[in-house]
């Protein structure tokens, strides 16, 4: 995980980041960061247009998706109607979502180290029978939320 003592040093990180894949750190991908990186949950394109009112939906959209692909920002969907960004977690501690297919909410959840070694040993017996290296993992549990239970 990067951890920044600044909000240049975020920004600088950033601007490499996308360098690599020979893309700027224009003025709508940096506003587009400083909201993903203050928020405390992911966003939906909604959420960011809101916020983000000077930004068009698709310059929004064209944004996320080079940020995504510099492995800046993470996408998280329990359908693509619901789709949710949020800073890689290169950038966040460890964790994993849960998605209400239903109203598409994303609740971030931290498991305990407990539960993490009893993933880790599971995705480790389940890439060893391909002979696949894993490098990360991702545990994202589609349901539905306590509001659309009802």
């Amino acid at each position: 995980m990067q951890t920044f003592d600044t909000v240049e040093e975020l920004h600088e990180f950033v601007e490499l980041l996308l360098h690599r894949i020979d893309q700027r750190y224009t003025a709508g991908r940096r506003a587009v960061v400083e909201l993903l990186a203050s928020s405390e949950r992911p966003l939906s394109i909604s959420d960011i247009e809101a916020r983000v009112p000077e930004i068009p939906r698709s310059s929004a959209y064209r944004h996320l998706s080079d940020l995504q692909r510099a492995g800046v920002v993470g996408r998280i969907a329990a359908s693509d109607e619901f789709a949710r960004f949020e800073m890689a977690e290169d950038f966040l501690h460890h964790h994993h979502h849960l998605l209400c297919s239903s109203c598409g909410q994303v609740i971030d959840v931290t498991p305990t180290r407990a539960f993490e070694r009893t993933v880790a040993r599971m995705v480790d017996e389940l890439t060893a029978e391909q002979g696949f290296r894993a490098t990360s993992h991702a545990l994202d549990v589609i349901g539905h939320c306590t509001n659309c239970q009802h």
